[in-house]
């Protein structure tokens, strides 16, 4: 400090900080002091000697700041003289990384106090006389400490409006422990300790906006768990092994914004517990157990992402396993913005997934396990009609049909790096006439006659810059740049992917009989060839296939014969039930891309509906003679 001071404005008194053993005190400047206390350093009014690993008092401190009494436990009490200053206000205690067991007695100040950290000490517990004292005091934080219970009568009457206990081992909430800081506690943090159970309506907190319990031992969330938390605006349960959400887990939080859950042991996001969340605007679901969804959103119809909060906005689906979107999954969510579904295992998307995202703008589904969605289904995403921006980057995609993006007249941003694709039909991307990127990289491309107009399409649209895409067959043609080949080297003298030659046929069967479904496609290509069998989209794992291959001739180009392998599958179902009943459809596959039959129906009948049907016709017959 400098050795003369001119005398400081009444109505402005400087700010001396006080720090020893990691000690910080606001006091009044006084103009006697002279010099800095050994080894403590000095910056205008900053007195510090934190961090300085002493046990003793520093020398030389002036004797008007403070007066300390060391304890053999080394817990410091701290008397204040702010009596000398008389507009001198006491509003600040820094007193983590020291040995209390207690909240230690902090002198007749301790009414002006409005902040005190006790972070890093041994306390074990708090109490009503600990903290009765500090009548001002707005934030506490006992974080890092031995706590490991807070009791109804923890907690005195107090303005508190920010309360950390993070990293403690509180394993026990008791009824009405925090009911005398109803009116006034807005953030409450309980990250890191051992609570296996929330009791319901524990939080019993109407102003609170904060509430954070990430990181604890919870494993079920019963409904009204959180009710009374009426201005409760985010609340975070991450890293807990949550396995089951309760209906009505979070009814009564109807001012949320934000709700996360990542990093839990969830296998379903169901029906109810998202009840009554009216304002969310994002909701994180990463790193669950998540198999499905079950139209989840559709029970409040009026969840919805208020437009002007969407620019962040964005939900988060799960990792770990494979899940599907299932029929209108996020109805209900008409005003969403960006939808996140990335790095997850997406492998199925049902017809009108996406149904209720009318004003969608951006749609992320980089690295999933997508493939028939896009090789098979009529416009997946034909009603997202406003989507500007879609990413499929790092899937399965194998093939794009002109059907594939149908309805994206809107779309501006394409991502498909990234996908082995081996084909892309004629205009296949005709109708999206406002897109300015097509990103896409693939060296499987098979270089045949059909895809003649890419080249030249993707020049004409000036893509070249984000397509990059070379040949993996015919073999006069592997490696090169499709950009390069000429035109008349795009031939069509072989069909290396599989051609679906006989359709499965709807049928319609009495319950218990036996059900057949053929199919079969030829290629031109000896790579070996997969089979599969879907029910209502879902592949069959555990059907009974069998399979079968013969040789044939059939005319090539310029006279010449191409040796051609028929390949055919048969679905054999026994005994047939109601629940058989549904749309069977083959899936022919080799290195060049899979072929997708046409969708065969199967009926089961009861015999009396059989019976009844002859009768019927009988009768029908005779009144009309």
């Amino acid at each position: 400090m400098s050795a003369s001071m001119q005398p400081l404005n009444a109505a402005m008194y400087a700010v001396v900080f006080l720090l020893f053993s990691r000690i910080e005190l606001i006091l009044g400047y006084d103009e006697n002091t002279r010099t800095c206390p050994s080894p403590c350093t000095c910056f205008g009014d900053l007195l510090d000697c934190s961090r300085l690993k002493r046990r003793g008092i520093p020398e030389n401190l002036p004797e008007w700041t403070v007066q300390f009494k060391q304890r053999q436990s080394q817990t410091l009490s701290l008397h204040t003289t702010c009596d000398k200053q008389p507009l001198c206000l006491c509003v600040y205690r820094k007193l983590n990384n020291n040995e209390f067991e207690t909240v230690p007695d902090l002198g007749p100040h301790a009414a002006n106090i409005t902040t005190l950290i006790l972070a890093n000490n041994r306390i074990t517990k708090i109490s009503l006389e600990q903290l009765r004292p500090l009548q001002r005091l707005e934030t506490l934080d006992l974080s890092n400490n031995s706590i490991v219970d807070i009791k109804a009568d923890s907690f005195p009457a107090l303005p508190l409006k920010n309360l950390i206990m993070n990293n403690n081992r509180i394993s026990t909430l008791e009824t009405g422990c925090f009911v005398n800081l109803s009116s006034t506690l807005q953030v409450l943090r309980l990250n890191r300790n051992r609570l296996s159970t929330i009791p319901a309506k524990i939080f019993q907190l109407p102003n609170l906006q904060h509430l954070e319990l990430n990181r604890n031992r919870v494993r079920r969330v019963e409904g009204l768990t959180f009710h009374g938390l009426h201005a409760l605006r985010s609340l975070k349960i991450q890293r807990n092994g949550i396995s089951r959400l309760m209906d009505g887990a979070f009814w009564g939080l109807s001012n949320m914004e934000v709700l996360q859950l990542d990093y839990n042991n969830l296998t379903e996001v169901s029906k109810g517990w998202l009840y009554g969340l009216l304002t969310l605007q994002q909701l994180h679901l990463g790193h669950n157990a998540i198999m499905t969804l079950f139209s989840s959103f559709s029970c409040s119809p009026s969840l919805s992402f208020p437009s002007h909060f969407l620019s962040y906005s964005h939900c988060e689906l799960p990792t770990p396993l494979s899940f599907s979107l299932s029929l209108s999954s996020f109805v209900g969510l008409s005003l969403l913005d960006e939808l996140h579904i990335g790095n997850n295992r997406v492998s199925f998307i049902a017809d009108g997934a996406f149904r209720g995202l009318s004003h969608l703008q951006m749609l992320d589904l980089q690295n999933n396990e997508i493939s028939w969605t896009i090789e098979d289904m009529n416009g997946p995403f034909s009603a997202l009609d406003k989507l500007r921006k879609l990413f499929l980057q790092g899937n399965q995609i194998r093939s794009v049909t002109k059907k594939s993006f149908s309805g994206l007249d809107t779309l501006e941003h394409l991502d498909l790096s990234n996908n082995a694709i081996m084909s892309v039909q004629g205009n296949a991307f005709v109708q999206m006439k406002k897109v300015e990127e097509l990103h896409l990289n693939t060296s499987s491309l098979l270089c045949d006659c059909q895809l003649k107009w890419f080249p030249l399409w993707v020049a004409e649209q000036a893509f070249l810059p984000y397509v990059n895409a070379s040949c993996a067959h015919p073999l006069m043609l592997k490696g090169k740049s499709v950009f390069t080949v000429r035109q008349e080297d795009f031939v069509c003298d072989d069909f290396p992917k599989p051609q679906i030659t006989v359709q499965p046929e709807t049928q319609s069967a009495i319950k218990s009989a036996n059900v057949t479904f053929v199919c079969s496609a030829a290629s031109s290509s000896d790579s070996p060839m997969t089979f599969a069998w879907k029910k209502d989209n879902e592949v069959l794992n555990d059907a009974e296939i069998h399979n079968q291959a013969h040789l044939r001739a059939q005319g090539g180009g310029q006279g010449r014969e191409t040796e051609v392998t028929e390949y055919t599958t048969t679905l054999q179902l026994r005994s047939v039930e109601f629940t058989s009943e549904g749309k069977y459809q083959c899936v022919i596959s080799n290195h060049f891309g899979s072929s997708y039959s046409t969708k065969a129906k199967l009926t089961v009948n009861s015999k009396l509906n059989n019976l009844l049907v002859l009768i019927l016709m009988f009768v029908l017959n005779w009144c009309c003679r």
